[in-house]
């Protein structure tokens, strides 16, 4: 079984927030908060203000930052970094409890500075802020005692003047610091406060009603025993003053010779005063501070540290001149430092090739940051602007251009008489073909043709027929209806002159519509010229996939796709007659078998014969 805080096997009560055993943290109240104001002037600022009877305090920077904290007391006498000095971590007294001073130097912590004490503080505290940088934000959280907590009871030890339950007010001259020892000697000795304490001689002047007769003290000349001071306590320090006290024992008094303590009247015994001792001050000596952060991640690098002469006197340590530490070497204040060497890019590829075939493009490769271990890190771990470029511009010289168009649609704009059918045409370059195609020029082929559907029958007054189809299934196109002047007659509408109907405002007769988008179309260029004039030759053009921004897709149909190369000229060759060719020899068919006709006299002679060899077999004809 567990024990609880009252020491009772198998209690379950716990200390609450207030330090109470089986309390309901209702004795005390939590006092907490954030300063969070921007601060301009550079110095100390003051936080928040620690009230007598605090306890459990945390003052903590939010974030770490080149800012300090720093600890004063109502009276002016500074606790953590006063006067500009500033103090290494630590524990340090004050306000009657002792404070721990914080500060995380680490690289990789993020931590602020903080002061804790448990408490209870007897005396008004003043929390500051070195201010040097934006402030990163101060969580402060101590507790008081509530409204519904009983006052403790009045000191045993009360000096003249002290109130007793609540009648007598504090003389201006008391001096606190003197009430805050007695205090704290009360609570060692652990006199209660329900009886009244024996005054012990020579601490304080007896105050007896009027009315009481002294009691008669013994001549001294009849005491056999009485105390005696034979010495005094070792001296708290060796130098910068110190303390000691006189030690009085019980001697005989004719004898002087040291006795039990129980021969001599306890109330007697004279009460020890402390004395100052060693008061020649300590030798001063160099206050280190911790290395700063490395000035840089990577590389070479500055780190700093604080260094102060200090000296100690009265049990605390000041900041004094430095020519006070001369005879001592001085330690360095800056230092190299190095936590890494720094990673280096590399190029890792080639360029490739331009990213297209004319005009103006880009080519890449591949740049990263490598680590000296020969891994790959994040860019961030180089210097970014010694960073090589990984994409460039590229000109691959003009390129060719082309008209593209599309199939005509297959509606009329019109169900009756006249209307129009469409095709997309657009300009575009031509990357693939080696066709012998110029620029585009100013020859753009007609996107409209008209059709007609026949007759239109008789319609209605200003009379708009109904619209007709979208002059495409996809895409933007075109919607005509007919429009037309008319005037209602006995069951009958007489057609009239459109100025008859002028100074009306006439419906439109056309619009633009748009059913759907295409998605991907096929694109084609016109045909080339045949390559042979008779015999068979063949003509070609490119066919493209074009989307509905008119950029290449892979969406069309395969089926669909026009041809991109076609027969033409499919006739014979039918020769020209040539009146002045004839042969001259009717043997001219051994000129021919003889392979004669590559002199120009034979072919001259032979003209006919060697004209239709030459025909038959190009190339056969040549020149020696």
């Amino acid at each position: 079984q567990s024990i609880g805080c009252d020491d009772y096997l198998g209690s379950d009560k716990v200390i609450d927030k207030c330090g109470i055993c089986g309390g309901d943290n209702t004795a005390c109240k939590v006092v907490s908060g954030v300063f969070k104001h921007t601060l301009t002037n550079l110095g100390y600022h003051k936080i928040v203000e620690i009230p007598e009877g605090a306890t459990k305090i945390n003052i903590t920077e939010m974030s770490k930052s080149n800012n300090y904290l720093a600890l004063r007391s109502r009276s002016g006498r500074s606790i953590i970094n006063g006067n500009w000095a500033i103090d290494r971590p630590g524990r340090y007294e004050g306000g009657g409890t002792m404070f721990t001073y914080k500060r995380p130097n680490e690289i990789s912590s993020t931590a602020g500075e903080s002061f804790l004490a448990d408490g209870p503080t007897n005396e008004v505290l003043d929390v500051y802020m070195i201010h040097q940088q934006p402030n990163p934000g101060i969580h402060y959280e101590y507790i008081i005692p509530g409204d519904n907590v009983i006052s403790p009871p009045l000191l045993a030890h009360r000096r003249p003047g002290d109130p007793l339950n609540g009648q007598l007010g504090m003389p201006e001259s008391t001096n606190h610091e003197d009430e805050d020892l007695h205090r704290e000697a009360d609570t060692l000795t652990g006199q209660s406060a329900g009886t009244f304490p024996v005054i012990q001689p020579g601490r304080f002047p007896s105050h007896q009603p009027e009315n009481q007769v002294p009691a008669v003290q013994p001549p001294r000349q009849n005491r056999e025993h009485n105390w005696k001071q034979i010495g005094k306590t070792e001296c708290t320090t060796t130098c910068g003053k110190g303390s000691q006290y006189p030690v009085f024992h019980c001697v005989n008094r004719i004898t002087h010779e040291e006795v039990s303590e129980s021969y001599c009247d306890s109330s007697t015994k004279p009460i020890p005063e402390e004395e100052a001792c060693n008061l020649f001050p300590c030798p001063a000596f160099w206050d280190i501070g911790e290395w700063s952060e490395c000035s840089k991640t990577c590389g070479l690098g500055m780190q700093h540290r604080q260094i102060l002469c200090r000296q100690m006197y009265a049990n605390r340590t000041l900041t004094v001149q430095q020519y006070r530490c001369h005879h001592l070497e001085k330690p360095e204040t800056t230092s190299t430092c190095q936590l890494k060497i720094c990673s280096e890019w590399q190029i890792r590829t080639e360029w490739t090739s331009c990213s297209v075939p004319c005009g103006v493009g880009q080519r890449t490769r591949d740049v990263k940051c490598v680590s000296n271990l020969g891994d790959i890190v994040d860019d961030e771990e180089c210097n970014m602007k010694l960073r090589p470029n990984d994409i460039e511009n590229c000109d691959m010289g003009p390129c060719a251009k082309s008209w593209f168009l599309t199939e005509w649609s297959d509606r009329c704009s019109a169900e009756c008489g006249d209307g129009i059918r469409t095709r997309s045409v657009v300009c575009m370059t031509n990357h693939v073909s080696s066709l012998p195609l110029e620029g585009c020029g100013n020859n753009r082929p007609s996107e409209t043709t008209p059709c007609n559907n026949g007759p239109c029958a008789g319609k209605v007054e200003w009379f708009a027929g109904g619209w007709t189809q979208c002059s495409t299934e996809c895409g933007s196109g075109t919607q005509q209806r007919e429009v037309i002047c008319v005037r209602k007659t006995e069951g009958n509408f007489d057609v009239l002159d459109p100025f008859e109907c002028s100074y009306l405002e006439k419906p439109p007769s056309q619009q633009s519509c748009y059913l759907k988008p295409c998605g991907s179309k096929w694109f084609h260029t016109e045909w080339s010229t045949c390559s042979k004039s008779c015999e068979g030759g063949f003509r070609v053009r490119e066919v493209r996939c074009l989307s509905d921004d008119m950029t290449a897709s892979t969406q069309c149909d395969p089926q669909l796709k026009p041809q991109e190369k076609e027969p033409c000229n499919t006739q014979d060759c039918i020769p020209e007659i040539d009146e002045n060719c004839k042969d001259k020899y009717y043997n001219c068919n051994v000129v021919v078998q003889a392979r004669l006709c590559v002199y120009t006299y034979y072919k001259t002679a032979c003209c006919a014969s060697c004209t239709r060899v030459a025909n038959r077999q190009p190339g056969f004809l040549g020149r020696r």
